[in-house]
């Protein structure tokens, strides 16, 4: 749980390590698992969803402070998240199009699936259940991007040495890229009692 008067440093740790959004909630898998089988597709999909979920969260803390909450339209808010998170991913689909077409075909069907990214949504929803005040908000939307991308390439860099490892014919593909990831939220859960969180 995090709270608002957390230290900056906390909930830090607590976002990218602690509850890793997608090791620890098991939120984004689609695009954990769809993207994650090159590394330089993985970097740049980290980096979308970095640059999305920052922008995302604080157009929607804005929104839920500035709009629903005066005027108590409290109950538009999951649709009015998701058309926030809609238009900033179109916008980030053209921009790549136009300027790094090599990443544009590289990530395929997954670029437009950040709109349906759960951890996009739950991010922007967290923030606001957890009353953070805007740059706490900030501050926990960047660290479980930084999350989301620190466990895509480590599981990207994983697959990539899967690939070429000697492994057995009948866990060759899905079953052992999920032995794998199960493997590595076991891992991550040894830093569920980093400062006592």
């Amino acid at each position: 749980m995090i709270s608002n008067d957390m230290a900056w440093y906390m909930i830090i740790v607590s976002a990218v390590l602690i509850n890793n959004i997608v090791l620890i909630r098991f939120l984004a898998l689609c695009s954990f698992f769809g993207v994650s089988n090159k590394l330089e597709t993985s970097i740049g999909m980290g980096m979308a969803v970095i640059f999305v979920m920052a922008i995302a969260s604080s157009a929607s803390w804005i929104l839920w402070t500035y709009l629903l909450l005066p005027f108590k339209l409290e109950f538009l808010r999951t649709a009015a998240f998701i058309l926030v998170i809609a238009a900033l991913v179109q916008l980030i689909e053209m921009y790549l199009r136009k300027a790094m077409p090599a990443l544009y075909q590289a990530m395929g069907i997954y670029l437009p699936l950040i709109t349906t990214n759960c951890a996009v949504l739950a991010v922007a929803i967290l923030i606001i259940d957890y009353n953070l005040g805007f740059l706490n908000s900030l501050i926990y939307t960047i660290a479980v991007a930084v999350g989301y991308t620190l466990a895509i390439i480590l599981f990207a860099g994983i697959r990539e040495r899967i690939n070429i490892a000697p492994i057995p014919e009948f866990l060759k593909g899905y079953p052992i890229i999920f032995i794998t990831a199960s493997l590595m939220s076991m891992a991550f859960l040894g830093f569920s009692h980093l400062f006592g969180l």
